[in-house]
């Protein structure tokens, strides 16, 4: 990653550059001579690679830092590459570094030869066609000089992100299984959360209805008026406990106020049905995907489902941000903490979130508070 940084800073980075590529030159062609003749030796040998590679490194370190100053790259800390590796970019970059001197040396030759012109014109020995000729050729040179300069800039600095960061066949690699596992992951929530539907359905609608069916037969069946008239009452009152419960279930697998009235409304209708007191601020301005909106909402819906079961918390505060083409969707609960970010509720958010390139986070100490923070792309 790199962060935008004025093209005079850049500019210097870049003199320090062709600058320090001498001395790795001069100590590549020197520790060559002196500590090649050594590796062979079963004495010596290791001596010599080691002392050869701790100078390599070192000057590689230089390299690092200089790009870091004065270029602003940011490479990953805990990423190390192998000595082979680290002594390949000290020799091309310095390479690179000698010939960025050299063409810089060019330019400045052909600023010389622009102060003769000009001499020549003023004393009138250059005539009108030799000077149209000098800086037409002159031009052209200079185009092309600058452009190889900008060519090794960039040469530069992509030998740099294959050094010290991984290199783009490893972050393709990395990439591959990252959408492997989000999508292992992703089928992994959807079966969880079949079963708990299934569950949901089977011990309480599925009951519910026995119950209010096995009311209707013997209300059917019985003789006695008031006491048909009783059961018929226990049965409406089945009923509606049956119709709220379908609701719930329905709610929980996907909220219709999502689509009509937007996920404001939905949190509302979340913290309404909330027995643990729930504030939400919901802070998000303009249209976001709809497969953000969904996955905001099972992240609040799945953290305050846990905590009303298992937190003992007495509030929950909901915060829904958008900044940019970033969605960010905190809930903290003041309960007693010790969240496993590894359960089954939390590692099916998580892989729901990474399935849109997001991020999820659990912090949740013994004592409390936890704190789930989900970071969603939205643009």
């Amino acid at each position: 990653m790199t962060e935008t940084v004025p093209v005079p800073r850049r500019a210097v980075g870049g003199l320090l550059g062709m600058l320090t590529a001498p001395f790795a030159a001069l100590y590549l062609v020197l520790a060559g001579a002196l500590l090649g003749p050594l590796l062979p030796w079963a004495g010596t040998g290791a001596w010599a690679r080691t002392a050869w590679q701790g100078g390599v490194v070192r000057l590689a370190g230089v390299e690092r830092a200089r790009r870091v100053a004065w270029f602003g790259d940011r490479f990953p800390e805990h990423y190390r590459a192998d000595g082979r590796k680290v002594l390949r970019y000290l020799a091309r970059r310095t390479g690179v570094g000698l010939v960025a001197a050299l063409v810089l040396g060019l330019i400045g030759f052909g600023a010389v030869l622009v102060v003769l012109l000009a001499a020549g014109v003023l004393r009138g020995t250059l005539s009108v066609a030799d000077l149209l000729g000098q800086v037409l050729l002159g031009g052209v040179l200079l185009f092309l000089a600058v452009q190889g300069l900008a060519s090794l800039a960039e040469l530069d600095a992509r030998l740099a992100r294959e050094c010290f960061g991984p290199s783009e066949a490893e972050l393709l690699r990395r990439r591959i299984v990252e959408l492997a596992d989000s999508r292992a992951a992703v089928l992994h929530a959807v079966d969880a959360e079949r079963r708990r539907i299934e569950r949901d359905l089977h011990d309480g609608v599925q009951q519910r209805l026995v119950a209010l069916r096995l009311l209707l037969g013997r209300a059917r069946r019985g003789g006695d008026p008031q006491r048909t008239d009783e059961l018929l009452r226990q049965a409406h009152r089945e009923a509606a406990e049956v119709l709220t419960e379908l609701r719930e279930v329905a709610w929980r697998v996907y909220p219709s106020a999502l689509d009509t009235l937007g996920l404001d409304e939905a949190l509302t209708g979340l913290a309404e049905r909330c027995p643990i007191p729930l504030r939400v601020r919901h802070r998000v301005s303009g249209t976001l995907p709809g497969p953000v909106l969904t996955a905001a909402y099972f992240v609040v819906s799945e953290c305050v489902t846990n905590a009303a079961k298992h937190s003992a918390a007495g509030a929950i505060e909901v915060a829904v941000q958008r900044d940019g083409e970033r969605l960010t969707v905190r809930v903290e609960d003041d309960g007693r903490g010790g969240a496993d970010p590894g359960g089954g509720g939390l590692s099916g958010l998580r892989g729901r979130v990474a399935a849109l390139d997001g991020t999820l986070n659990v912090h949740s100490p013994a004592g409390g508070p936890t704190v789930v923070t989900a970071e969603l792309p939205c643009g």
